[in-house]
């Protein structure tokens, strides 16, 4: 199974700088249909602060067989 984005929506709630430390990235999929899926990531501090969220739309298509 391959995909391909139909749209990317990013949210930027704080500034990420050298001080703000190791950041975390939690991508789950909140959906999952026959054709599309949909996706969301959350980017955190150490101190679990939301500093970025995001949503994808993707469309799923099956990868043909290699042919020898």
């Amino acid at each position: 199974m391959a995909y391909t984005s139909l749209d990317l929506t990013v949210k930027f709630l704080r500034p990420i700088t050298v001080d703000t430390g190791p950041v975390r990235a939690i991508g789950t999929v909140v959906n999952k249909g026959r054709r599309t899926a949909l996706a969301q990531a959350r980017l955190v501090d150490a101190k679990d602060r939301l500093l970025a969220h995001a949503t994808s739309s993707c469309m799923l298509f099956p990868v043909p067989a290699r042919q020898v």
